[in-house]
């Protein structure tokens, strides 16, 4: 096990022991989506691609993947992008 691993153990069970949100502690991805018309994603690294029909975000897990229709990112901040449309499919590609 590497040191950087090792220090993510340590996170992870810091977390676990004070009940702490894990997105917070481990910088992880938040992914909230509400129906089919917005997805919120916090703790993003960036933005890949950005069309109409797919937009690609970096994040510490890989590279999340929304699809849909007139896909418009209504927000986007240093901590969180908010991308509204018809949302037909979110995925993460490690």
């Amino acid at each position: 096990m590497g040191k950087k691993d090792k220090i993510e153990e340590i996170k992870e069970n810091i977390s676990d022991i004070f009940e702490l949100p894990k997105e917070i502690t481990l910088n992880l991805p938040k992914i909230t989506i509400i129906g089919n018309v917005q997805v919120r994603i916090e703790n993003h690294k960036g933005i890949i691609e950005y069309n109409d029909d797919k937009i690609r975000i970096n994040s510490k897990v890989g590279i999340m993947i929304v699809t849909g229709e007139n896909l418009l990112i209504r927000n986007i901040i240093k901590e969180e992008v908010v991308i509204e449309g018809n949302i037909i499919n979110v995925t993460i590609d490690e």
